[in-house]
């Protein structure tokens, strides 16, 4: 009925664009009938389409920290392809190649983040969690494995095996880790009799742990009975050394062969290990070496005023710090740009620091008479000049 109908009728009939229409006849004239055929839509070519290269660096990744008992998510190979690789692929990218090579299983939807009531110390040292895990040697006997954390950022301040964990034994590792890190503001523990016995019915007596804390004034504070999140931290932190060891090629069967792997596991956990709790998952020791330390209060300046803030360097290689109720400009540099940096601030004392590596990106005194503080020149008013 169309026959000898041009192209522009045709084109009217059917409802399509005439272009349309000269592109079919011509594909018709190479192809003859299968032009007619439906064709996918997909493009010819993807050019943000991951390299294969770095697919394979992903599944090899993969293989290589869970071998290593670490863990292997999706944030954590993210994290090692731009330190280690140089490469930035997003946490989607990588969970949609994994779940196309069969090594996760796509999860239903579960509680959103946002839904979370998280307890979360604002500084290194004001709060340790301290919990010890039973442990199987290579030999079959059980030994005891105590640890302490700093509830701040994550860092492994002590892990040690023991027999059997006594009072003794926790006081003994807490006054030498006060030793090296400074006396934490307070501790945070389960009910164990080893940590306190004011729950074990007797009238208010202390055991050698809890005299030290009065005698260093520091706050102790304990989880209700079966309510083990409140020690969620130091629970985590168990299975990950756990897994660790179990992914070891030579398990111990002493405890100095045990206490080996735990050091070695402590180092790593605290210098090349990222953290997913972390801002921008940092290695815990960055943070902890950086950022200023909390002390127990009654030895504490009652009127230092201490801040930390979380913020990005702008375009103009600079942050902004509200103080006094002024709005303050700091330079940092525009090779720093769009750098996300930790701010600490204590009266006017401030230190920025690069929130991934920890390195110190700017230290002064704020000088209250200039609203922009430029860099490269010492606080106060500039010398007057004839």
């Amino acid at each position: 009925m169309l026959a000898g109908s041009t192209q522009s009728e045709v084109a009217r009939t059917y409802g399509v664009t005439q272009g349309w229409i000269s592109r079919l006849m011509s594909r018709y004239a190479l192809e003859g009938e299968a032009a007619f055929q439906p064709r996918s839509r997909r493009p010819h070519r993807s050019p943000n389409q991951t390299p294969p290269e770095v697919v394979d660096l992903i599944i090899r990744l993969r293989k290589e920290l869970a071998e290593a008992g670490h863990d292997a998510g999706p944030e954590t190979i993210a994290w090692h392809l731009h330190r280690h690789h140089g490469h930035r692929v997003s946490r989607a990218t990588i969970s949609r190649h994994l779940t196309r090579a069969g090594l996760i299983t796509p999860e239903p939807k579960k509680k959103p983040k946002s839904s979370w009531i998280r307890f979360e110390a604002a500084m290194p040292n004001e709060t340790w969690q301290s919990d010890f895990t039973h442990y199987r040697l290579a030999d079959g006997n059980d030994v005891e494995i105590l640890t302490w954390l700093d509830d701040c950022t994550r860092y492994a301040l002590h892990i040690s095996a023991h027999r059997r964990v006594t009072t003794a034994i926790v006081l003994a590792t807490f006054r030498q880790t006060a030793a090296q890190q400074g006396i934490p503001a307070s501790t945070l523990t389960d009910n164990g009799m080893v940590y306190t016995v004011r729950f074990s019915g007797g009238k208010g007596g202390r055991n050698a742990f809890e005299k030290q804390l009065r005698e260093w004034n520091i706050t102790q504070k304990n989880s209700r009975g079966n309510h083990p999140q409140t020690c969620g931290k130091t629970e985590r932190f168990q299975q990950t050394f756990k897994r660790w060891l179990t992914a070891q090629p030579v398990q111990p069967a002493t405890i100095p062969e045990l206490q080996a792997l735990l050091d070695q596991f402590r180092h790593e956990y605290n210098h090349d290990r990222p953290h997913r709790s972390l801002p921008h998952r940092a290695v815990p020791a960055a943070l902890y070496e950086a950022m200023p330390k909390a002390t127990p209060s009654r030895s504490r300046d009652a009127e230092s005023h201490d801040r930390v803030r979380f913020d990005r360097v702008d375009q103009a290689g600079k942050i902004t710090l509200r103080h006094g109720g002024r709005l303050y400009s700091i330079g940092i540099g525009r090779t720093h740009t769009r750098t996300r940096v930790i701010v600490l601030v204590q009266d006017l004392e401030i230190r920025i620091v690069d929130r991934t590596t920890g390195e110190l990106l700017r230290e002064l005194t704020l000088d209250e008479s200039r609203r922009y503080q430029p860099t490269g020149r010492p606080p106060g008013p500039r010398p007057k000049t004839n």
